[in-house]
């Protein structure tokens, strides 16, 4: 922060010195150059007015997206860039005013700028004059060449824990080549990584396919040492009978006599054989709910689709046209009208939000049938909103396209403090409540995490009455040693471009995913995800197992993966907020806490969270190599974090990473104490105009 207070200050002071005559040409060429580097394209006179950059709009003191000339918006950019921009943009209007002779633009022009956090850009200037000043000045310098990747790409040891993404600029025939070769280089390279990856998988499995051959041969059943055998035995033949009665509603047309179905609140709405796609609102209906899907557009740009389960028999999906997204600007005033409110305001449903892992969609929580954590809660009693990461299965911006690098410049920041507002935003809207619940997995839990931090955007805390993790990914588990996160440590950024390419990561996984039967997909995905994350399916209900993985993988930007597994980041420092040094320093000093030679109270000078932050809640998997939730718990229980408030927390030893989602006994463990949690921490206030969960316990 203090290299870009002396490159403002420098900037400031060389803009200051040439007279006005002399600064307003000089500032419109500059200006031109940095608009043109920042532009969604280099365009014709025809589209020029909607490509311009003329605006760096700063939505955290860290995060700069740039605003075109119609109001578009396009990824973050580093602050320096965006920095520039606005003061080019300054000159040029202070030029324009000391031409007019305006004695307020004179006195203007002599005070300092307002700080970055509070910077509200002059509108004097027309878009259409700067555009057009832009123009003339682009027209001095004929032939001179934009977008080359290797210019573009900022340092890359800036920061400890989330260095600068990279500035393509717009598209070229030089980047575009570039960009075409990265694709061709890192298809092979990342193909050969993903193909050790799957034979390594495979090779693993032998040992165990020969012994469970071995167990056969001798007349046992290896699947009988399962933990929950005899239930999957049942619901398998639960399955089969709904489905013979679904059939024979067809047949015979829906007959009064086979209305009965066993679920007489809930009656299904889809039924039969299990086709296993991707689409949790036929999952829903399987279980009598049923899914509208919304568009959210995010403060730079991407659409996020997400998904509201509701009742059927309560409430009337909207017109499409309603569930657009609503342009780029969250948390407005005008916001709190909800669009759905039950007319009778005793018996709202209270607001839940569900976030997925890292390389999977928000179906993830539909999979297990009327065990899922989703359905669950909704049929409980509460308002159930799901959101897809970043991308999803459809990767959509509102300005820049799959091919273009600029649209997977992000990380774990973006999606914390950019995604997870808008869809926040959004859900509040359509509710009409000022809070709700949130409820987090693995990755999803590392965006909140990032994003309620004191120096990142903690205001979102005031409107997430509890958050609800689950396997919080805050602190590396021992998984980060395995020799292929290893080799994706030791290679430098610019090799790890070059080998996972600057667009989607490992495009090819989704390819697959398109081609293959949908089992012999599931298999295989199970196969390499186990190989890849030390996961097992001993707590979950196999026969459910291939659907699972019809949620997974989903498209991520392969900087967001160089974030977690490159040298820089996650991998280096195993923590989310803090150094590797830092973290060392704490766990030292709490030993000597521990061991009594210590007195008094622990140092909170490095708390990550300040006054706001919302309950927290969490579930840790305890046999998780993934991630370390014990750590994360000794951290609040030691005092390190004095404004967070720890409501609920518990330890599941037998648990691993995705057991506290997918787990036969998971409504049990989990999904009872986070309906209880949600209730508990609801603003009393409210309580009395919402219904109350069914089967609610209170807790002490």
């Amino acid at each position: 922060m203090e290299s870009i207070s002396k490159s403002k200050s420098k900037l400031l002071s060389n803009t200051r010195s040439p007279s006005p005559r002399e600064d307003k040409p000089k500032a419109a060429l500059q200006f031109a150059r940095q608009a043109e580097k920042l532009a969604v394209r280099h365009g014709s006179d025809d589209d020029l007015h909607a490509t311009a950059a003329v605006e760096g709009k700063f939505v955290t003191p860290h995060d700069a997206v740039i605003e075109t000339a119609e109001g578009g918006r396009l990824p973050s950019v580093p602050l320096k860039e965006a920095e520039r921009l606005n003061e080019l943009r300054e000159r040029v209007d202070t030029g324009r005013q000391r031409d007019s002779g305006s004695a307020a633009s004179s006195s203007s022009s002599s005070s300092p700028s307002p700080p970055r956090e509070a910077r509200v850009l002059s509108t004097r200037t027309s878009s259409s004059t700067l555009l057009a000043e832009k123009r003339n000045a682009a027209n001095s310098r004929p032939g001179e060449s934009q977008g080359r990747l290797d210019t573009c790409t900022p340092p890359s040891h800036t920061h400890p824990l989330f260095p600068p993404l990279p500035i393509y600029g717009p598209p070229s025939f030089l980047r575009n080549l570039q960009c075409q070769s990265f694709r061709v280089i890192s298809f092979f390279l990342s193909l050969s990584f993903l193909g050790a990856i799957v034979l390594g998988s495979l090779l693993s499995s032998i040992p165990t396919g020969i012994r469970h051959t071995w167990m056969r041969l001798r007349g046992r059943n290896p699947d009988e040492e399962r933990k929950f055998y005899p239930e999957e035995i049942q619901r398998e033949r639960a399955r089969k009978e709904a489905a013979e009665r679904w059939e024979r509603r067809l047949r015979q047309k829906k007959s009064e006599d086979d209305m009965e179905t066993g679920e007489e609140d809930y009656p299904p709405l889809e039924g039969g054989k299990d086709p296993l796609i991707s689409d949790l609102a036929y999952y829903a209906r399987r279980v009598g709910l049923d899914a509208e899907k919304f568009k959210v557009q995010t403060e730079d740009g991407f659409l996020i689709n997400l998904w509201h389960l509701y009742d059927p028999k309560e409430y009337t999906p909207l017109p499409e046209e309603e569930r657009q997204h609503r342009g780029p600007d969250v948390f407005q005033e005008q916001n709190k009208k909800g669009k759905h409110t039950p007319r009778n305001s005793s018996n709202r449903r209270y607001p839940v939000l569900l976030i997925p892992g890292l390389l999977q969609q928000a179906g993830t929580y539909c999979a297990n049938d009327d065990d899922s954590l989703s359905f669950f809660l909704c049929k409980a009693g509460y308002d159930v909103w799901l959101g897809d990461n970043r991308c999803g299965f459809e990767p959509v911006h509102t300005m820049l396209t799959y091919a273009d690098p600029r649209m997977w410049a992000w990380n774990i920041r973006q999606m914390g403090v950019l995604d997870l507002p808008a869809l926040i935003s959004r859900v509040l809207y359509q509710t009409g409540f000022d809070k709700l619940g949130l409820i987090c997995h693995s990755q999803g839990t590392t965006e909140t995490l990032v994003a309620l931090a004191r120096d990142q955007r903690p205001e979102i805390g005031q409107h997430i009455s509890v958050f609800c993790a689950l396997a919080p990914a805050a602190y590396a588990g021992p998984l980060i040693k395995k020799m292929y996160f290893r080799f994706m440590r030791i290679i430098s950024p610019s090799m790890f471009r070059i080998f996972f390419g600057i667009h989607a990561f490992i495009p090819f996984m989704m390819t697959i995913h398109s081609v293959l039967h949908p089992r012999i997909y599931g298999a295989l995905g199970y196969r390499v995800f186990s190989y890849l994350f030390s996961w097992t399916d001993d707590r979950w209900d196999r026969g459910l197992r291939d659907r699972m993985f019809q949620f997974s993988p989903v498209y991520v930007s392969a900087e967001s993966m160089r974030w977690w597994l490159g040298r820089d980041c996650f991998a280096k420092q195993k923590c989310i907020l803090a150094t590797r040094e830092d973290a060392i320093r704490e766990d030292l000093e709490d030993d000597r806490y521990a061991n009594g030679l210590c007195d008094g109270d622990r140092r909170a000078d490095g708390a990550w969270y300040g006054p706001g932050v919302p309950p927290f809640a969490l579930w840790i998997a305890g046999s998780d190599d993934l991630v370390d939730g014990r750590r994360l718990l000794r951290r609040f229980r030691n005092g390190r974090e004095p404004h967070v408030d720890v409501v609920h927390a518990k330890i599941i030893d037998e648990y691993e990473h995705l057991d506290v989602v997918w787990a036969l006994d998971m409504i049990e463990q989990v999904g009872k104490e986070v309906r209880d949690v949600l209730w508990k921490t609801v603003p009393e206030d409210v309580k009395a105009s919402c219904r109350i969960p069914r089967g609610v316990q209170p807790m002490i």
